[in-house]
């Protein structure tokens, strides 16, 4: 799997995908404009540490980004544009395997799905007769269990 990850085509694909949804810089302060001289620079160093399993992802830059209508503020943790690219290239690897296992109603961060498809599918539920649809957002749910049991 690994290979697969490292390959050329895998990568490059990674490249282009991060390159062409821009967004900010992270802690490092490398625009994505600058990650393809990036990695054509260290990519030997980087390939190496993942080979070997040292690579370290540097921390993310922390963004409060304010909600509508006063609710409050959300966080939003920027990674590194190189970060971002291996990121990418590892979710090119596992989602095809893991996705199809996911429930047809899960919309949230998955491939081709998004927030609209849900509320279309939520109308013809309704055109179909059902009275109830949940929205289930899992927010902090992880904050909130108990990461000491042991199995």
């Amino acid at each position: 799997m690994l290979e697969q990850l490292l390959s050329r085509e895998n990568l490059l694909e990674a490249l282009k995908r991060v390159e062409a949804n821009k967004g900010s810089h992270g802690v490092d302060g490398m625009s994505v404009k600058s990650l393809r001289e990036h990695i054509v620079q260290n990519w030997p160093t980087i390939r190496k540490e993942i080979e070997e399993g040292t690579y370290q992802p540097s921390p993310v830059r922390r963004v409060e980004i304010p909600k509508p209508n006063g609710g409050g503020i959300r966080m939003l943790g920027i990674p590194t544009v190189t970060d971002r690219m291996l990121q990418q290239a590892i979710a090119q690897v596992l989602n095809p395997l893991f996705d199809p296992q996911f429930s047809e109603h899960s919309y949230g961060f998955r491939p081709k799905r998004r927030g609209h498809d849900a509320v279309r599918k939520a109308r013809a539920f309704m055109k179909e007769g059902y009275r109830f649809v949940v929205d289930l957002d899992l927010e902090k749910f992880f904050d909130h269990v108990n990461h000491d049991v042991s199995c």
